[in-house]
């Protein structure tokens, strides 16, 4: 399967959206709804939406595999905000408003990186419609405030900890760790235990477990047309539908999608499509430091490689 496109951006939604003054099913704090008209997004036209990959789109957080120091690192989303005075200023022009200034934006790591396609002016990245400049930081296995990105990544020899279909059989799904070298300019959503609740009921609080799924590695074999009834009902009524969303990738590059959110439905739900496929253990096992402690990722799948689990729902580290 060929590399599809990262994700460095918000991707925009496959239809063209309306607001609506209801509250939000995806934000509890937003008193308003962005939903999904009927009308096919231009953009997806041109682009060639209906040869496009349909992939699921993962509910998780999105991370980055680039350098850092010279060595293969992930990066965490850090998207650099304006301070509350200024998003006020920004709101009033509607965003449109051509001069920023630095102090305009919330502090950030001096390791902090604008996201690709970000534009630039005089230098100095330029936000988007929402006021916000998409980046990364590196994850410092030492900060607390990323420790759940730090368990899926072994700097010392170089490793990452990926969910993916098995290279044989796309029904089955494997948990293997990956040179980081292998996932260079890639996007990843880290899924588990203490990520946006959990959908996908991974680990427990005793036993937290995480994984990075590359984008557009989970491909959706029987995908629906770009149609909105055809859609709608695909994500109600079929089983391949019980997923957050699809993400569209694009001969071109582009990216577009659906969020269950855009159709009024429900999300997260009950028996999720990914808790439908079995998953395997595949370690290798010079990855994992033989005194490292009962908490480390890498040992805890080490101890269970080569298992086969019904779905990644019923791993299990204790014996």
């Amino acid at each position: 399967m060929r590399r599809l496109g990262s994700v460095q951006q918000k991707i925009p939604c496959v239809f063209l959206t309306e607001v609506r003054n209801e509250p939000s099913r995806k934000r509890d704090c937003q008193q308003f709804q962005v939903v999904a008209t009927e009308k096919v997004n231009p953009t997806a036209l041109a682009s060639g939406i209906h040869c496009a990959e349909a992939t699921e789109k993962i509910d998780g957080t999105c991370c980055y595999v680039t350098t850092f120091k010279g060595e293969p690192y992930l990066w965490a989303r850090l998207d650099r905000k304006p301070t509350k005075q200024a998003d006020k200023r920004f709101k009033k022009y509607q965003y449109s408003q051509k001069t920023f200034k630095d102090e305009d934006f919330r502090e950030v790591p001096e390791s902090w990186i604008a996201a690709h396609r970000v534009k630039h002016e005089n230098g100095h990245p330029v936000p988007d419609e929402h006021g916000h400049i998409p980046g990364w930081v590196p994850v410092d296995q030492t900060n607390k405030q990323y420790c759940w990105h730090a368990s899926v990544v072994n700097y010392s020899v170089g490793v990452g900890l990926v969910l993916k279909t098995h290279v044989d059989d796309e029904g089955l799904l494997e948990i293997v760790s990956v040179p980081l070298a292998d996932l260079m300019e890639q996007t990843l959503e880290l899924i588990g235990t203490n990520v946006n609740g959990n959908p996908y009921g991974l680990g427990s609080k005793k036993h937290p477990v995480h994984v990075l799924v590359p984008h557009g590695v989970l491909r959706i074999r029987n995908a629906p047309p770009v149609e909105f009834q055809q859609l709608f009902s695909w994500f109600q009524e079929c089983q391949e539908g019980r997923v957050e969303g699809i993400v569209w990738h694009c001969d071109d590059g582009t990216l577009v999608k659906i969020h269950r959110h855009h159709l009024s439905l429900k999300w997260p739900v009950g028996d999720t499509f990914l808790n439908t496929r079995p998953v395997v253990v595949h370690m290798d096992e010079t990855t994992c430091d033989p005194d490292a402690s009962e908490k480390d990722l890498f040992k805890s799948f080490s101890n269970i490689n080569g298992q086969l689990f019904s779905c990644i729902q019923d791993i299990q580290f204790e014996p």
